[in-house]
Order: structure tokens, then sequence, then C-alpha cells
């Protein structure tokens, strides 16, 4: 990726260049973590070697291209290690959201990772399944367009091999992978009649929205109280979501904020406005299929103050969403 044709900038110019090119390296790394901390770290990394590399003096043909092996190889090696902690983690693991509707305090990570498309935790859990590799070489093919030469010299493998590893990945993907037919206006207008249903108690009206086969996933880290395992069926999911939001309703501060969710309609639970959780929903033809709830507060700092969640179950006298 160097050459010594071409100078990419003048001294002047770095700072504003590499402020330029950290969206989309934030872009590249949080698709491939699922976190806005270990992606953080791995772009100010691979801005840091950009930014030694330029002065010193090395001349690069395309910075962007540059950028975006720096941030692959970082964060493949991030992805390695944090797949051990993984491993260990209490609970279902959901990525950590990001807002992307441009409100609150998480509406930058670095511009809401440069576009919401590609975004949404349906398919970031779906990478989880993925090796590091096939998952670089599908994220930079597939997502940010480049091509399986660059992506070859990327993550330095042949091009044949590239291939292969994104055709392996794409059949994963696709296979697992409904296709949401559901346009972005029934999208929010489902979202605010479930997230009303859901306020208001109204079991028949919230099962009325969801599909048959609805899954709901928790993500509580065994920091605050969660599902201790996922669940499926339209029925058991709308028992379970009521009898969360009867006990917030007991809290008079708490309030239900809807709110774009990694491209995906969805909401931020707050009381007395500190964050509790945050839903996203999956929409497939005009119902409810999925239910993320992220409620690990190591997950949700960046969106703003995190309240106690086990501080508000001894409030209310032990008892728990979901019980």
């Amino acid at each position: 990726m160097t050459d010594e044709r071409e100078s990419p900038a003048a001294a002047p110019d770095r700072e504003r260049l590499l402020a330029d090119l950290r969206p989309a390296a934030f872009g590249i790394a949080y698709r491939m973590l699922g976190s806005v901390a270990e992606a953080e770290d791995v772009v100010q990394e691979a801005l840091l070697r950009v930014h030694r590399s330029l002065e010193s003096g090395e001349r690069i043909v395309s910075l962007r291209a540059f950028t975006a092996t720096v941030t692959t190889r970082l964060a493949m090696d991030e992805l390695r290690s944090a797949r051990v902690r993984r491993e260990r983690y209490v609970g279902d693991w959901l990525p950590e959201p990001i807002l992307t509707d441009g409100s609150g305090a998480g509406s930058d990570p670095a511009r809401q990772a440069e576009t919401a498309d590609s975004l949404s935790m349906a398919l970031l859990v779906l990478l989880e399944s993925l090796s590091p590799e096939q998952r670089a070489v599908l994220l930079l093919h597939d997502v940010f367009g480049y091509g399986y030469g660059e992506v070859a010299e990327i993550v330095g493998k042949g091009e044949a091999n590239v291939r292969q590893l994104a055709v392996r990945a794409r059949r994963h993907v696709v296979e697992r992978r409904p296709r949401f037919t559901t346009t972005r206006e029934q999208q929010t207008e489902l979202a605010s009649r479930f997230f009303a249903a859901a306020q208001e108690g109204d079991l028949a009206g919230l099962e009325s929205l969801l599909a048959h086969d609805v899954e709901l996933v928790g993500d509580g880290g065994g920091k605050a109280p969660s599902l201790a395992r996922s669940q499926r069926g339209r029925s058991r999911v709308a028992h379970t979501l009521t009898n969360w939001l009867r006990v917030l309703r007991r809290l008079p501060e708490m309030e239900i904020r809807l709110a774009e969710v990694n491209g995906d309609p969805g909401a931020m639970f707050l009381v007395d406005g500190q964050l509790l959780a945050v839903w996203a929903l999956d929409i497939l033809d005009g119902r409810v299929a999925g239910v993320r709830a992220v409620v690990n507060p190591d997950k949700l700092v960046h969106l703003g103050p995190v309240g106690d969640a086990n501080a508000l179950v001894r409030q209310l006298g032990g008892a728990r969403p979901g019980d």
C-alpha cells in the first residue's frame, strides 16, 4: 500500500486528513468488533500509526486504503483477543448500541459509524460467528466497496483465497439473515405501536404485533438484571415484555424515548434521566421478529449517564423484570 511516487498531504493538512479518515476507520473497527470502546482504541492506534508514517516521510498511494489496512489488521488482532473474553461472557452477548438518528450523547460515535447501513444488531450478531478473516473480507468488499485485489492486500492473503472467504461468509449470513421487506415508515409506525402497547401493559395488543417465532435476547453481562437465556415464541415473549414494563412502570420517573438504534427502530429506557437499557427491534413483513435489549451498563456508558439497575431492583423490593 506504499509507494514513492506520491505524498498524500503536506504537514499542515495532516491533522485535518486524520480527522477525515476517522469515521471510515471507526466504521470498519466497530463492525468488526461490535464494541464502541474497542473500536475507539483500535482507531486511535491506527491513526497514530498513519500519522507516524506521514511524519517519517513515507509516501502513500492511497491514504484511504492504507488506513483501512492498518485498522483492519488491528481489529483482527483485537477480535482474536476479544473472542477469548466473550467465551467467558455471562449470558447472551450483544453489540454495544449506537444511536443512528443523530440524537443524544451517543449520536457521534464517529458520525454514527459513518453510515447506518449494515449496522443492525442482527447482522453484527451474525458476524460474530465468522472467523476474523471472513468478517474482514465480507465487510471490506460488500459494505465498504473494496475490490477483491485491494481486500487481498489489506488482509494479507491471495485474491483467490479472499474470494473463497467472501463466498463462504456471504452464504453463512444470507442463510441466517431474513430479508426485512417493511418500509422505513412502516417500521417507525410499528415501533411506536409496539412501545405504546408495552408501556400500557396491553398484552393482547403487544402480542398482535409480534411474529410467530419472535426472539427476545437480553444482554446484562452479569452486571444488570436480564434474561438467563433468549426466549422464542409470540406468547412467551409478550408475557415477558409486559412483565418487564409492569415492574418499570412502578418507577414514576421512568421514560421510554424512541430512537433509531443501529439503523433500526428502538428505544432508550431512562429513569430520572439515567439510562437503564436500550432496545432494538428487528421488523419483518409488518411484525416484530426480534427484540434485543442491552442492559449491561458497561455497554451504555458512551450514550450518557447510566443508572444502577440493581439498586432500582432493591428499591422495588426485589422484584426483577421478568418475575
